[in-house]
């Protein structure tokens, strides 16, 4: 009896360790599956993109690749030397089409020339003016500023570069504009509230940055969901998967908090736990 019982009280001892293990195990496992984080998290920024007013030639670039500029900070110069002989020119046009303009007057008040003529010559001092502006506005746009504090990154630029007006040739990474992207499982987003805090941790680093839910993709691109035909209906390829991979959704994550000693880089990979 002795040794039954024994028996009996191991079986009994293990049996609800297993089912312990079991009962842990699984709402650990549920836990897993449906607790908000994810693997798939990247750290972005803004991107200013520099481009000229005008068409010319870079006649003095004022910085390299990864270096900082502040708000205002002169880039680079296209050639001014037109723009110049444009704005002298156009002043003499200016200076000739006033004399003109105050001889015609005298002469209205002397009924010479009439009302309507006199709008003639006013006219054209005043377009005259207006090209005149617009040249200066030219020469100035010869000098190319930052649009905002951050850094020049990927710069292709050389001096002697031809540039055209709208031509995106330097990109500035925002210094002010860091956040998080995180794509999350579809079957967590109901989980997920705007202000909910976030911990970060950048791939491969015991770094935590603190941060909140601000906002939830509203939609994402569907593959199979595209007018190819005529008649504008969607194609839907026939898939018969065992498993069905969940979609993964948007969440912009705001940076309250980088701690000391890291350096935020757009582009960097990181996990995202939500709490």
């Amino acid at each position: 009896m002795n040794t039954k019982t024994t028996k009996l009280i191991r079986f009994s001892i293990t049996f609800i360790i297993v089912l312990i293990a079991l009962i842990l195990g699984f709402f650990l496992w549920q836990k897993y599956i449906n607790s908000p984080w994810t693997r798939d998290g990247r750290i972005r920024a803004d991107i200013s993109l520099v481009s000229p007013e005008i068409n010319g030639f870079i006649s003095k670039l004022y910085v390299k690749d990864n270096d900082f500029v502040k708000k205002g900070q002169v880039l680079f110069d296209i050639n001014p030397s037109k723009y110049k002989k444009s704005v002298l020119r156009i002043e003499n046009i200016v200076k000739i089409a006033k004399d003109e303009y105050t001889l015609s007057k005298k002469s209205y008040q002397k009924h010479r020339i009439s009302k309507v003529q006199l709008d003639l010559f006013k006219a054209k001092y005043n377009d005259t003016l207006s090209r005149l502006d617009f040249a200066k506005m030219n020469l100035k746009a010869t000098k190319v500023y930052a649009s905002s504090d951050g850094w020049v990154t990927n710069l292709a630029l050389k001096e002697g570069d031809y540039l055209r007006i709208g031509d995106n040739k330097m990109a500035i990474i925002d210094a002010n504009s860091f956040w998080v992207y995180g794509y999350f499982e579809e079957n967590k987003i109901p989980n997920i509230k705007k202000g909910t805090k976030a911990i970060i941790t950048p791939l491969g680093t015991s770094f935590k940055i603190k941060g909140h839910v601000q906002s939830i993709a509203r939609g994402i691109s569907d593959k199979d969901n595209s007018p190819t035909n005529g008649r504008l209906l969607a194609n839907v390829n026939p898939s018969f998967p065992w498993v069905r991979l969940a979609q993964r959704i948007p969440v912009r994550i705001s940076i309250d908090e980088v701690p000391k000693g890291f350096v935020l880089r757009a582009g960097t990979t990181c996990t995202i736990t939500l709490k």
